[in-house]
Order: structure tokens, then sequence, then C-alpha cells
């Protein structure tokens, strides 16, 4: 599947169900970071706005770059109105911007589906001198609980090409010949999510990664997801709980 495609059919659950990001991950990146009310910020893969959102919040122009329509279209959707707010057709490696145009570059869970080297001369390009790339990720605790655990695995038997397109795959050796000088600066931040059991079989949807409706794996699948509810539920919840990860510096 073309990875620009892939959430095409994901996207009502994806609003619904993905995470947004914690207000102290927002505050580092306007205390520490520098981004400021008056920063210019291109998101890139924006997907359906989660972060474009909270940067409009604290005053910032955005223009979010999103090559998939549907995702683009409900980011629009949501942020109509905006007149700080611009959504354009495009990609890490061929953003559209114009060079030197903005003051901060953000990839909130999306870095790992560029073309890194194309993205990196890219992102030299459309960034004013002096200006950052911020890469931010809620990542999923996998261990320590038999619901983090159970919920793991149920991916690594389902899925379909779950380890291939997992984020984590992105390495800290990597991290350091994207940026400048292999300067890379970061922090960790504590996120969660509360799910009952619609949410739970939603944010399950909202991976690109789960089979669909028609594949043949995809009863099992629910069956396995209940049971696993079932087992770990806590007056009708489950928590989902998340290493807020950013990484920032020049490119």
């Amino acid at each position: 599947m073309n990875n620009k495609d892939r959430f095409s059919t994901r996207v009502d659950s994806y609003v619904k169900y993905r995470p947004s990001y914690p207000s102290e991950a927002m505050d580092y990146l306007y205390n520490k970071v520098g981004l400021s009310s008056g920063s210019v910020v291109a998101d890139i893969g924006a997907g359906t706005g989660i972060f474009s959102a909270l940067l409009l919040e604290r005053g910032s122009q955005v223009i979010a770059v999103e090559p998939n329509q549907e995702m683009r279209e409900a980011a629009e959707r949501g942020l109509i109105g905006r007149a700080d707010f611009r959504a354009v057709v495009g990609s890490a490696e061929a953003t559209g911007l114009l060079d030197q145009s903005v003051d901060f570059i953000v990839c909130a869970q999306a870095f790992h589906w560029f073309d890194l080297q194309a993205a990196q001369v890219e992102f030299r390009r459309i960034l004013k001198p002096g200006g950052k790339a911020i890469l931010i990720w809620n990542s999923r605790l996998t261990k320590g609980t038999p619901f983090r655990e159970e919920y793991e695995q149920l991916l690594q038997t389902f899925g379909t090409d779950y380890n291939k397109v997992n984020h984590k795959n992105i390495s800290p050796e990597i991290l350091a010949t994207f940026f400048k000088l292999g300067k890379v600066q970061e922090a960790r931040f504590v996120n969660q999510q509360m799910f009952d059991w619609d949410g739970l079989f939603g944010r399950l949807r909202s991976s690109s990664y789960t089979p669909a409706p028609e594949d043949p794996h995809y009863e099992g699948m629910l069956r396995e997801l209940k049971e696993l509810f079932e087992r770990n539920q806590l007056d009708g919840n489950v928590a989902f709980e998340y290493e807020t990860e950013v990484f920032w510096g020049e490119i």
C-alpha cells in the first residue's frame, strides 16, 4: 500500500481515538525550543490536524502539509474559519512551500513515513536561517502491565505490517544523521488515554496496520480484543499509556 493512502479509510477513527499531546510538551516547545505566538510553523504530515490545533491555540501561524486528501479535508473541517491556518497538498519530500518561508517544522507522529534523505533536503530549503525541526511521537508503552503486553501481542499476531512501519524503527543513529552535526536535543513527557470498549475498538481501527473488515483475520482479531478488554478493564475502562518523545534541532 502507498503510505500516503494508508489512512484513507480510517479517518473517522483517527479523529476520534488518536491521542493529543500533553500540555507539558507544548510548554516545552514554547518555553525551551523557541516557538512563539508569532512563529510560522509547517506541520509536515499534519494528518487530521491534531497537532496543528495545539499550535493554533498558542497563537502560531500554521501551514499543514498533508498528501492524503481525506485526512487533509478532516483537518480543514476541524479548523475551519481560522485565518492563521491553511492546509496544502504536499509531502515531506515536496512540500510546495517557498524557500526559507517557515520558522519551525513540526512532524507529529509522521517522521517514520518519510524518505529521510529527501525530507532533509526539503526541510533545509524551506526553513529560515536558524530554523529548527521538531519530531514528536506518542510512543505507546508496551511492557510493564498485562494490558500493555497483551495488546502488543495482539498487534504482533494480527498486524499486517506492524513491525515494518513501527515508528520505533527510527533509531538514535538515524536521528543523529538527520540533524545538523548530529546535535539533536530530546525530552519526554507522560501521556494517557482512557477507553471503554467502543473506544478501545476505535483506537485499534485507527492504526493502518490492523486488518480491515474484509480481511479474513478481522473477526479473530476482534474476538481477541474483546477478551483482552474483559480481562483487563477496571470499572469499564482500560488505560492507554504513552511516553511523548520530542526530538529537535537544526537540520
